[in-house]
């Protein structure tokens, strides 16, 4: 299990540990680092514009060669390492200290005057052809080759496509969350709040917010996704707004598109079980609620052995007595081990938040049996990868090691659904949605494995794709800013590694031709699905695919590896060639 959820959300949890995992500590430096007399970071729209134009060309040109001279060299783009938040959505907190609006209003900043940037993400909830290696078959059709297997994501409120509706050059996570002496510098220690960002959305008129969460609706939906469980924060304020605002996104977009109703039991601040059901009862008036083929509603909480099996009997009496609602509990559970018997009487099914680490996927096959001996259904933790840098810990990803091998336990352990943790969880580095970072890079490949997953056959390869994946530097680099707290590695996590991974999907066998840094090779891949690690070095990096003397698909990381940081990024970054 990884550690507690984000600082953002928990008002905060002091442990930082999960089951089998020790927290590493918050084991602060003194800050012996100052930055640089001259040294400035380079906005983030210069990072956006020449990562979209980069995608572009290495997607678009078949003909284009990453080994010549200056290929793909972005001297502009900007170093690695912005920052981080307190309590973002908070009553009093966030980019305007203010409760979010209620659904039909807007808040703030309409975008007048403001000039669109030109990003991807406006359409990101639309799949270009060829994006993907395979044929993704249509959502109508997952649904009903999947009968029970459904496939979620968690959503977590604070971080939504835009929090201000202003271009991306000058908006909240730029200005604060992106930059280490934002928010006044409360979040320098660490070098600020995150690392990654939503891919920006251009200002819109209207109930913008209701615009924008229709949109990941839709860019859900387009993956192959059943739904979101929608962690429940709070019971007021813009992540209570927001919530709402999200079940009429769905709703609205596609009505079979449902949310998993997950009170977030280390941030709700009651003892009294009435209150949360008047919470998610609201909540689940609407249509949007995930509900079971009989009619119940399905509750999964968050670190449900805060609270007794006593206590959540009576938040199910009170939901039937009081609000007419049949419930379904599916607790999910930072530590499985000790709390799933005593909660089994009372369970239709179980959940974990699980481990952040290729190496630590073990027992995933052990807790499915366990849940199905007990006759209860088992919903099966993904992840891609956890870096924090306000609690100073990550875990070793190993690229998209992470991302395949907890995706293969839940294909090969039999689970009856998966939870994507996280869907957009910035400040975990835990985002599975399309981010600046990494594209859509992680969502494409788990839309590989979800078809799979629902339809019990892999999905042909049918179109050369390559996916490389790199942190942007060492993962023992000694940052020069004015970071003090640098994050060291989980007990329990692999070791970390300094490696640059091409997983390719190919049609048929092709030599595979690579660039890290100074270094050229090649390699022979076979048709399938076909990993190879290679050094990391300081420099771009780049691969292209290459059959019957001709390149057929080419990419190159937008960002290069630095040998000197100023701010430490140890989360990796995805690019994809199949993506414009």
């Amino acid at each position: 299990m990884t550690a507690d959820r984000t600082t953002a959300r928990r008002a905060k949890r002091q442990d930082g540990t999960h089951p089998g995992h020790r927290a590493a500590g918050r084991r602060a430096r003194r800050a012996s680092h100052r930055r640089r007399a001259g040294m400035r970071r380079r906005p983030l729209l210069t990072l956006l514009l020449s990562g979209c134009l980069l995608t572009g060309l290495v997607a678009a040109g078949i003909a284009w060669d990453p080994f010549t001279a200056g290929a793909g060299q972005w001297a502009g783009a900007p170093r690695t390492g912005e920052p981080r938040p307190g309590t973002p959505g908070a009553p009093g907190s966030g980019p305007s200290g203010k409760a979010a609006p209620a659904p039909g209003k807007t808040r703030g900043g309409s975008g007048k005057g403001a000039e669109p940037v030109p990003d991807a993400g406006d359409r990101i909830d639309k799949r270009p052809a060829g994006a993907l290696p395979f044929d993704m078959p249509e959502p109508a059709a997952l649904r009903s080759a999947a009968g029970r297997k459904l496939v979620f994501a968690h959503y977590f409120t604070p971080y939504p496509l835009s929090l201000d509706n202003v271009r991306a050059d000058k908006d909240y996570y730029t200005r604060n969350y992106l930059d280490p002496e934002g928010e006044k510098g409360k979040h320098e220690r660490y070098g600020g709040l995150l690392r990654d960002r939503p891919l920006p959305v251009t200002p819109k008129s209207g109930n913008w917010e209701l615009a924008n969460l229709q949109q990941e609706v839709r860019t859900a939906r387009t993956a192959g996704l059943d739904g979101f469980t929608l962690d429940m924060l709070s019971l007021s304020g813009p992540n209570w707004e927001r919530a709402n605002l999200l079940m009429e996104a769905a709703r609205s977009v596609d009505p079979h598109f449902k949310i998993m109703l997950m009170p977030d039991m280390t941030s709700l601040k009651t003892d009294d079980p009435a209150v949360v059901a008047g919470a998610v009862a609201a909540l689940a008036k609407s249509p949007s609620a995930h509900r079971l083929a009989d009619g119940r509603l399905v509750v999964s909480p968050f670190k449900a052995e805060v609270r007794d099996p006593a206590w959540w009997t009576r938040f199910a009496d009170v939901m039937k007595s009081r609000h007419g609602i049949r419930t379904a509990l599916v607790p999910t559970f930072l530590d499985f081990d000790s709390h799933h018997a005593r909660f089994a009487p009372i369970s239709h099914g179980f959940s974990e938040w699980g481990s952040r680490s290729y190496t630590g996927q073990e027992g995933a096959a052990r807790d499915v049996r366990r849940s199905h001996d007990l006759g209860k259904l088992w919903m099966q933790p993904v992840s891609v990868q956890d870096a924090r840098p306000n609690q100073g810990v990550f875990d070793e990803a190993g690229n998209t090691a992470t991302l395949r091998a907890t995706w293969t336990r839940a294909i090969d352990d039999g689970a009856d659904w998966v939870q994507l943790t996280t869907w957009n969880d910035y400040s975990e580095g835990t985002q599975f949605a399309p981010s600046v970072n990494n594209g859509h890079a992680y969502l494409d490949l788990t839309s590989y494995y979800l078809t799979r997953f629902k339809t019990g056959s892999w999905p042909e390869i049918v179109r050369d794709t390559l996916y490389v994946t790199a942190r942007t530097q060492f993962a023992a680099a000694d940052p020069t800013g004015d970071q003090s707290l640098v994050m060291r590695l989980r007990r329990g996590s692999a070791a970390a590694r300094d490696t640059v991974e091409v997983l390719s999907f190919l049609k048929a066998p092709a030599t595979v031709r690579t660039r890290t840094g100074s270094a050229k090779a090649s390699h022979q891949a076979p048709a399938g699905l076909h990993a190879k690690l290679l050094p990391l070095r300081t420099g771009t990096h780049a691969a292209a695919v290459e059959r019957g003397g001709k390149t057929v698909t080419a990419v190159e990381m937008p960002r290069p590896v630095q040998g000197k940081v100023e701010v430490q990024d140890l989360q990796y970054h995805a690019v994809t060639s199949g993506r414009k």
